[in-house]
């Protein structure tokens, strides 16, 4: 198979990560959690983040994104977000189904939330007819691949909080949103205001796991009552810790963020080039979103995997990952050019 250009989840595991596994499947350890890999991978997101910081380990994104959402909400509040966001698209109804809480969308031009356009869903704030506002969410990097700025992310947590609501941050590619920015992760988070983030790695090198940031820790003190009963409670959790032991190990997760990004601008480049080829939204992570001709596209498709976002018009998403390299730019520029001299 040629290099998947459909999605960062395409990519394989980081031989690192493969060795940190290997390596704790050495012998016998205490199991949910009670074990050495999980209390060092804690401290090296402490060591991030700062002291004051809780951190559970789950399975996958979904999972941290409804339990970490779980802990803010009671069932007659609501979840305010991009009509673009992983939990409202992407996630099977599972954040309404688990949380009680209704979702309310924003339209957005990029995929990014702004104060301005929150409070239409504020007007029944106190009538005990509708659902009231209580989290604001957003997703760093977006699902249209833009990144939310520092300044553009404090001012969410201040009207939120200025409005009784949290911030919550999916951290899906926090990594890449960091590599992006360059900045130190603490500022763009606690320094920012977010309330609670999750902080994904598969899709950047891990085989599984997600691990949810409390910053205030006053707000999980019944967390590990809700991770069990949301069934997210891991017995053999050492395979995950050991995961982030090695990711976050001489920065493995920005090198793999970065190699990402980097494939992404060459690869933008290269398209920019090209006579009917059209990006849609800035590339600041690893995703272009472009319009190309629909014979063209669909003829594409045929020797390299990536998704169609809309047919109506035609919108594809091209994803790359740290596995991606500048051949494997080359080669897809290459087949679409040849494509389109043929059309």
């Amino acid at each position: 198979m040629k290099r998947s250009f459909g999605s960062d989840n395409h990519s394989g595991i980081h031989p690192s990560i493969l060795d940190a596994i290997a390596r704790a499947n050495a012998g016998d350890e205490r199991s949910y959690g009670e074990d050495p890999y999980t209390e060092k991978a804690v401290d090296k997101f402490k060591e991030m983040f700062g002291e004051n910081i809780d951190v559970y380990f789950v399975g996958n994104g979904t999972s941290a994104n409804v339990l970490s959402l779980q802990v803010m909400l009671q069932p007659y509040h609501a979840i305010i977000c991009a009509e673009t966001a992983h939990i409202q698209v992407d996630e099977c109804g599972a954040p309404e189904r688990f949380t009680g809480c209704k979702l309310l969308t924003c339209p957005t031009p990029d995929g990014k939330l702004r104060p301005e356009i929150l409070p239409p869903h504020l007007t029944e704030v106190g009538f005990e007819h509708h659902v009231q506002p209580k989290v604001v969410s957003i997703s760093q990097v977006s699902e249209l691949g833009t990144v939310y700025s520092i300044e553009e992310i404090r001012d969410l947590a201040d009207f939120a909080h200025a409005h009784g609501m949290f911030l919550h941050m999916d951290g899906a590619r926090f990594a890449n949103a960091t590599v992006s920015l360059g900045c130190d992760p603490r500022a763009m988070t606690i320094g920012a205001g977010v309330d609670v983030m999750t902080f994904g790695g598969t899709k950047n090198g891990m085989m599984l796991g997600e691990a949810i940031i409390f910053f205030n820790p006053e707000m999980s003190k019944e967390f590990k009552y809700i991770r069990k009963q949301g069934m997210q409670l891991l017995s053999k959790m050492r395979f995950v810790s050991a995961q982030f032991l090695a990711y976050l190990e001489d920065n493995l997760w920005l090198n793999n963020a970065e190699n990402a990004n980097k494939m992404a601008k060459i690869l933008e480049k290269g398209l920019l080039e090209l006579k009917d080829c059209h990006i849609h939204y800035p590339v600041q992570a690893n995703a272009i979103f472009l319009s190309l001709p629909r014979e063209t596209a669909f003829k594409l498709q045929e020797e390299f995997f990536f998704y169609f976002w809309d047919q109506d018009p035609l919108e594809i998403r091209l994803m790359t990952s740290f596995m991606t390299t500048e051949q494997d730019i080359e080669s897809f520029l290459s087949s679409l050019k040849r494509i389109m001299e043929h059309r």
